[in-house]
C-alpha cells in the first residue's frame, strides 16, 4: 500500500488526474481473495493526526507509540523527518490480524484513501488550492474487479476521510511550502529538524517544551491558551504547525514578548551572512584549485 498524501510525489510518471465526481470501481471485504494482502506489504506514512488517533486507540503515550509502532525516514534531501508504520521483517503491518485491521476505526489516512492518492495543486491563475485524485492499481489487489461503482466523493465519505483531511491540511501544506521554497529556505540545522519532529509527532515531549519556563518567557500567550495546550492534543498539534511556520519561514504566527523577535531576526541575519560568506569562500577555493590543476 502506498502513501496517499500530498507529500512530495516521487514517481517520474504523471498520473491521470481525477475529480470528486469521477467514477471509482472498487470494493474491499473479507470474502475477497486478496483480503489482508495490502497490509502484508504495508508502506504507510503517518501524519500528526494519525499518531494522535493511533496512540489514543492503543492507550500509549506518543513517545512510546513512536518507539513501538513507527520507523523514521527522510522526506527530502534536507533530511526533513517523517515516520512510517513499523512492519514485520516480511513487511506486514503490526496492527493486522487474520480478521483485518485491529484499529480499523482509527486507521491512518493512507489506509482510508486506498486505492486513491491525492495531490494539492495551484493551477495557473488559480486563486485557491485545488485537490486532484489519482488511482493506485497494484497487481495483487482484486478490489478493482468488484462490481461496486461510485463517485470518488461517495467513496471518501464512506471511508470518513473528511476529519482527517481537515486536520492534516495545514501540516501537509507546511511540507509543501518547505519543499517549494527550495534554496531560499535553506537546509535546516539539526536543532530545527528535531523541533519539527517533536512538534509533528511527539505530543508529550512537545507539551513539556511548550509548558517550560523558557518557552513561556519567549512567547506572549494568555494563560487560557496554555490551559488548552496542556489538555488537548489536537489544539497542541495545530499550535505546533503554527510554530513551525514561524521557525521555517519567519511568519509571525505566534506572538513573542517584546524584543525577542528583533533579536531573533538579528541573529538570523548574522547566520545568513556567515553562510553566504562561507559559500563564497568555498566557491573561490574550488576556482583556485581548478586553475592550479590547469597549470
Amino acid at each position: 500500500m502506498s502513501e496517499k498524501f500530498d507529500i512530495p510525489f516521487q514517481s517520474n510518471l504523471v498520473p491521470t488526474m481525477l475529480e470528486l465526481g469521477s467514477k471509482l470501481k472498487f470494493s474491499c471485504h473479507k470474502e475477497i481473495s486478496c483480503f489482508n494482502a495490502c497490509c502484508k506489504h504495508a508502506d504507510i506514512t503517518l501524519t500528526p493526526y494519525d499518531v494522535i488517533r493511533l496512540k489514543d486507540r492503543l492507550e500509549l503515550a506518543s513517545t512510546e507509540f513512536l518507539k513501538q509502532h513507527t520507523v523514521p525516514f527522510q522526506v527530502d534531501q534536507d533530511r526533513l523527518p517523517g515516520i512510517k508504520l513499523r512492519t514485520t521483517d516480511e513487511g506486514a503491518c503490526l496492527l493486522m490480524t487474520e480478521e483485518g485491521c485491529s484499529v480499523y476505526k482509527d486507521r491512518p489516512t493512507a489506509c482510508r484513501y486506498y486505492p486513491l492518492g491525492n495531490m494539492a495543486m495551484h493551477g495557473t491563475g488559480a486563486g485557491k488550492e485545488e485537490t486532484h485524485y489519482f488511482l493506485v492499481e497494484e497487481a495483487h489487489c482484486k478490489g478493482h474487479e468488484e462490481d461496486k461503482e461510485q463517485t470518488i466523493q461517495k467513496y471518501l465519505e464512506e471511508q470518513e476521510t473528511a476529519r482527517y483531511d481537515e486536520l492534516n491540511k495545514e501540516w501537509t501544506q507546511l511540507m509543501l511550502m518547505k519543499r517549494s521554497g527550495g534554496p531560499s529556505v535553506g537546509k535546516p540545522p539539526e536543532a530545527t529538524l528535531q523541533m519539527y519532529f517533536m512538534c509533528s509527532f511527539d505530543m508529550e515531549r512537545f507539551r513539556r517544551f511548550v509548558m517550560s519556563d523558557a518557552f513561556q518567557a519567549t512567547y506572549d500567550l494568555e494563560d487560557s491558551v496554555y490551559e488548552v495546550l496542556a489538555q488537548e492534543d489536537i489544539s497542541l498539534m495545530q499550535f505546533g504547525t503554527q510554530l513551525m511556520k514561524q521557525v521555517f519561514f519567519g511568519e509571525r504566527t505566534i506572538s513573542e514578548k517584546e524584543g525577542v523577535w528583533q533579536k531573533r531576526m538579528d541573529d538570523r541575519q548574522e547566520t545568513w551572512d556567515a553562510r553566504r560568506q562561507a559559500e563564497i569562500s568555498r566557491q573561490q577555493q574550488q576556482e583556485d584549485e581548478k586553475y592550479k590543476a590547469d597549470d
